[in-house]
């Protein structure tokens, strides 16, 4: 099993080095560890691979030796990378060598990835220049080294136990557990050690991650734009947009009343988002409902729990039964959207729906090979759609629907018209991709959808219902 040690560094050198061998000690392998002095002079992440009773262990010996319970001058570093076999102990020898020679470590980064091999960042302080030359030439007898340029005063914070007035802030701002607190922080570092091998400062990422929960915390209450039109003769349809979450597209079978949503917005909104569907329909609960959702993103599901049927792509169901079983959501399989995903879960109270709700669209396989594959064929009154699955750009499962009588599309996140977003769109917008480094799981494959989306609606009059921005109508230009 896999654990998250959040402990307090010692600012004293061989302090990682004592961590190290109580883990070990223990049969425990780090995974993945982060220390910033630049962010925090005290706290050090440590992800550690052990069974039970030995994080048991670990986590009493940690807490005897008070890794659990000042402020270091600035000066310049020496950041180094090591490349260490992936297994437990390897990085003791080099710490012990930096204990033999009082070097201070300012800053650490490792992560596993899959290839046997562990790559270890560390800056190293350095008050005596004369010991570079003796040092380097000993740490190399170990392992391969590479020197890097870094100053640790381009990535200087606040000295101060950065983390805990952080957690602190999130807490009483999103109402958290303990537990959630401690979960948000993890994943918050996690962003901020993946942006970090992307020269990104710290300072902007914990900024980007604050203003993230920030936006969704007091945007509750904030009106929805809302979009009322004709599509056929039997169906109305009404579009409300969030601040920030997908479009909420409501199609009304005026004979029947029977209604079918589609997307519905983050589950944090789910009372307001309610309370305004009961202001355009009266009788909303007595009605015929149904919801449809065009991926599994978690802006996409606030509403799960209010319907009994829940319209999804075979590749959709999958990633919320997986879920259901305790297994990873689509977004958490990727390293790289895995903590803004988990962030997300959190900021949001996100949960799947069930599985006896879904109801799998598929009637006939996907072709990855094309960016748009015809999986099978929906109706809602007099309208007749068209189901394409694309083959992974922006998530796995992500569906569009084609009316081609009535020339309605509705894409979810293969189109989104940015062009329509209103100010607060705008400004949220501008933070996921910066977190997650891309929104699209696969940006070539989300470029070659959205090129056959626009080139199968371009210049034939179709009206489309993104699944963010402005409506647009027929003879709008795409």
């Amino acid at each position: 099993m896999k654990r998250s040690y959040m402990t307090t560094m010692p600012d004293k050198s061989g302090a990682f080095l004592k961590a190290s061998r109580i883990i070990l000690t223990h049969g425990g392998n780090i995974t993945r560890c982060n220390y910033n002095k630049a962010v925090d002079s005290h706290t050090l992440f440590v992800d550690v691979e052990a069974d039970a009773p030995a994080q048991a262990a670990i986590q009493q010996e940690l807490e005897q030796a008070g890794y659990f319970a000042q402020t270091a001058p600035q000066v310049k570093v020496l950041l180094t990378e090591f490349e260490l076999p992936d297994r437990p102990g390897t990085v003791l020898p080099i710490l012990e060598v930096l204990s033999q020679h009082n070097i201070n470590i300012s800053y650490i980064s490792s992560q596993e990835n899959g290839s046997g091999k562990q790559f270890f960042k560390m800056g190293l302080y350095i008050e005596d220049p004369s010991v570079i030359e003796n040092l380097l030439r000993e740490l190399s007898t170990l392992c391969p080294v590479r020197i890097l340029q870094y100053d640790a005063g381009e990535k200087h914070l606040d000295n101060t136990v950065f983390y805990i007035a952080f957690a602190g802030e999130m807490r009483r701002l999103l109402n958290l557990s303990q537990e959630d607190t401690n979960d948000f922080i993890f994943n918050a570092n996690l962003v901020m050690q993946q942006l970090d091998e992307c020269n990104e400062p710290p300072s902007k990422t914990f900024e980007y991650i604050s203003r993230f929960a920030h936006f969704v915390a007091e945007h509750h209450g904030f009106p929805f734009r809302l979009s009322l039109l004709p599509l056929t003769q039997r169906v109305n349809c009404t579009v409300l947009e969030p601040a920030c979450g997908s479009n909420i597209t409501v199609l009304e079978d005026l004979p029947t009343g029977a209604l079918l949503v589609i997307d519905s917005g983050f589950a944090c909104y789910r009372s307001e988002t309610l309370h305004r569907l009961h202001e355009l329909f009266p009788d909303f609960d007595s009605r015929p409902k149904e919801l449809l959702l065009t991926h599994a993103d978690y802006d996409h599901a606030g509403l799960v729990p209010d319907f009994d049927v829940i319209h999804v792509s075979q590749r959709t169901a999958d990633c919320f039964l997986s879920e259901l079983t305790g297994g990873p959501h689509l977004r958490e399989r990727n390293r790289k959207t895995l903590p803004y995903s988990r962030l997300s879960r959190i900021i949001t109270q996100y949960q799947p729906p069930r599985a006896d709700q879904l109801h799998v669209l598929d009637t006939q396989p996907c072709n990855d090979a094309l960016p748009l594959s015809l999986i099978g064929h929906f109706t809602f009154a007099d309208m007749s759609f068209d189901v394409y699955q694309g083959n992974g750009g922006h998530l796995p499962g992500e569906i569009v629907l084609m009316d081609e009588e009535h020339r309605i599309a509705i894409t979810g996140d293969d189109y989104v018209n940015v062009r329509g977003y209103t100010p607060e769109q705008q400004a949220f917008n501008r933070l996921a991709p910066y977190l997650m480094t891309s929104v699209n799981e696969d940006s070539p494959k989300a470029k070659a959808i959205l090129t056959e989306l626009r080139r199968r609606i371009s210049g034939h009059s179709w009206l489309v219902l993104p699944g963010h921005g402005a409506i647009i109508n027929h003879g709008e230009p795409v």
